[in-house]
């Protein structure tokens, strides 16, 4: 297969937003959706115009913003990117739109956010990842990562990643597709965690990583694992 399309699933808020730039700066042709196109493409005015700013005289596929539906069926990597208590009612509705070799990318993480305090919300299959699965054909390879960033650390492009994304799955081949196409964005390195089972780990380490940034009244914090070469 050749270079990827990136699709984004209701990717206007924060971590779509990141993502779309991140990819697009990286060369990649990005479709961001939305509900409502026209709302998709206010959103890609706005991040095109930011890439501009900051690689100006860069030549790279334009942000384009369109409705959820064509997004997926016009993408080969389709990563889903609304709040987890979203997450099952919009993938329900569109799980028709997917299409025979497309990769789903899970990026969501079921939090409960309180004064002070982040929880992970336990799901009766073990994992919003796990939760998710049953909703798509099982022709459509499953996979995720994405889930430890933070949103602002990806939406700021004059900060350098410098960290792991850890990407999980039961498709060898679906894994390969997508570490390939996250390496294209400078300094984040993509580390294969393993099945679908490795869920559960990865979204506790996102509630971890939210503490630790409010004990430290940051945004920026990470996770990089030294030690290891791919």
């Amino acid at each position: 297969m050749g270079e990827e399309t990136i699709g984004l699933i209701s990717g206007t808020g924060p971590q779509g937003r990141g993502l779309a730039m991140r990819f697009a700066a990286a060369g990649l042709t990005v479709l961001l959706g939305s509900r409502k196109a026209d709302k998709a493409e206010e959103t890609t005015k706005e991040l095109n115009a930011k890439i501009n700013e900051y690689f100006p005289g860069l030549s790279f596929p334009k942000i384009q913003g369109v409705e959820n539906s064509f997004a997926i069926q016009n993408s080969t990597l389709v990563m889903l990117t609304v709040p987890f208590e979203n997450a099952e009612d919009t993938l329900d509705s569109l799980k028709t739109d997917f299409q025979k070799g497309t990769v789903f990318v899970d990026v969501t993480v079921p939090l409960l956010f309180g004064k002070g305090d982040v929880q992970l919300i336990e799901q009766p299959s073990g994992s919003g990842s796990k939760q998710l699965r049953k909703l798509l054909p099982e022709t459509i390879p499953f996979t995720g990562a994405f889930k430890t960033l933070p949103a602002h650390v990806l939406e700021e492009l004059s900060l350098s990643m410098d960290c792991d994304t850890f990407v999980f799955g039961d498709s060898k081949e679906a894994k390969e597709r997508l570490m390939g196409t996250i390496k294209r964005i400078s300094s984040l390195r993509p580390l294969d965690v393993g099945g679908l089972s490795a869920a559960a780990t990865v979204e506790g380490m996102t509630a971890l990583l939210i503490r630790v940034n409010r004990k430290l009244r940051s945004r920026e914090g990470r996770f990089q694992v030294v030690g290891v070469s791919e």
